[in-house]
């Protein structure tokens, strides 16, 4: 059942509103990324029944999403997940930094929160079939909540990703395509397929749902915090559908009045996967509506398989995320990913992939550049798990120290003597 709360549609490129019934994926004028709207007014009312709701996870803001009930929603427990405050990190940096570990979720990355939306809203329209086009994450965690209902899933992933990710979208019993090709060239096959079969197509950007799941995250960093925001929130961006959904986040709950501020959003990407900062750069200070940004494409061939894309389908909405928060965008080296990602892993006990890892370098190229003041609160999502890309892990972490099995060889080494 469809929520009351919800209104309908807005065009975050065009502005022109719509109703449920009147557009599905993109705005039928302009073909712009919709996003969902509710009756904020409506929710606020409500305010302390979501605060003491005995829900878990995503479902614990049940009136800020698109379904009114819990019936249809995947068994797996999606969402609330641990805001780790790193005390070591914290001392280093002369900041209050906590990581929001999303490889807690069940196929350990932030994509399960978008899934578990998409899919329940297809099954609340009746539909048995659900695709996707990912770079690995987004298809493994929707093959995963798939799986968990018995819905049938199709998903197309560029044959280069990780082999660890296609290992879980077989073993999840998708039907998966390898395609020969970059990821928004499967991006395309997906739509076009989807499109000719009548499948509910999940994929980031085109799918406004998607952006509803990971919206959730901002409501679980403020609750976390006492209903209070950061001052930073730093976010690994590639299609740009994880910033634009912490925006949304952040805005609804200001909207509703769960909080009284909106955190500064910044954008981290790899040099080597950059169309949104360099968009961002190309608009820096210029008064521009949406519909007169143009997204910059780029060759993306960053090693953080899940941020890298040619063509941002959620560019504008993480354009705006920046620019309307008063944040700010960073790019770094995959050198420094590597490096970020021994560094939280050795301070934090968390294990983040490369994409996992953007957020905190990105922090500290922008600490490096004096972007952020001493004492900010700040919190950096880590997105995916390090064993979805064990190759990565391996160039970041070293090599062991070879022993033969003699005692006195080893304490030399740890003892110097």
């Amino acid at each position: 059942m469809i929520s009351e709360n919800l209104k309908g549609f807005k065009c975050l490129r065009c502005g022109k509103e719509f109703s449920l019934k009147q557009a599905r994926y993109q705005c039928p004028d302009c073909s712009g990324n919709l996003e969902a709207v509710y009756d904020y007014a409506r929710i606020g009312r409500k305010a302390d029944a979501v605060k003491k709701s005995l829900e878990k996870g995503i479902y614990r803001y049940l009136p800020f999403l698109p379904f009114a009930d819990t019936k249809l929603t995947p068994p797996l427990l999606v969402g609330g997940t641990p805001l780790v405050k790193s005390d070591r990190l914290s001392s280093k940096w002369g900041i209050e930094l906590f990581f929001k570990d999303d490889t807690r979720n069940p196929s350990a990355s932030f994509k399960d929160r978008a899934g578990a939306v998409a899919l329940t809203v297809a099954r609340e329209d009746g539909l048995d079939r659900i695709s996707c086009a990912s770079t690995g994450n987004a298809g493994s965690s929707l093959a995963c909540l798939a799986a968990s209902v018995g819905m049938d899933c199709i998903i197309f992933v560029p044959e280069k990703a990780p082999q660890a990710k296609i290992a879980q979208l077989l073993l999840f019993g998708a039907k998966v395509f390898a395609v020969q090709g970059t990821y928004d060239e499967a991006f395309d096959l997906c739509a076009c397929v989807s499109t000719e079969i009548g499948c509910f197509n999940r994929s980031t950007g085109l799918n406004p749902w998607t952006r509803e799941g990971k919206k959730t995250v901002s409501f679980e960093i403020a609750e976390d915090l006492g209903w209070e925001v950061p001052d930073y929130v730093f976010v690994p961006v590639g299609d740009g559908n994880i910033i634009s959904g912490v925006w949304k986040g952040f805005r609804e709950l200001f909207y509703a009045g769960f909080t009284q501020s909106i955190p500064k959003i910044v954008a981290v990407q790899s040099k080597n996967s950059d169309a949104v900062h360099k968009t961002l750069e190309k608009y820096k200070g210029k008064d521009v509506s949406p519909e007169e940004i143009e997204m910059i494409q780029v060759n993306a061939t960053t090693i953080a398989d899940s941020i890298s894309v040619d063509v941002p389908r959620d560019g504008l909405a993480a354009v705006r995320a920046v620019r309307e928060t008063d944040g700010f965008s960073v790019e770094i080296s995959d050198e420094a990913i590597l490096e970020a990602i021994k560094e939280i892993s050795s301070n934090t006990g968390l294990f983040p992939e490369p994409a996992g890892a953007t957020a905190y370098a990105g922090l500290k190229k922008a600490l490096e550049d004096r972007k952020v003041k001493s004492g900010s609160r700040i919190v950096c999502l880590v997105t995916g798990s390090g064993l979805k890309d064990v190759a990565s892990a391996l160039k970041a972490a070293g090599k062991p120290i070879s022993v033969s099995t003699d005692k006195a060889e080893t304490l030399k080494i740890l003892c110097g003597k």
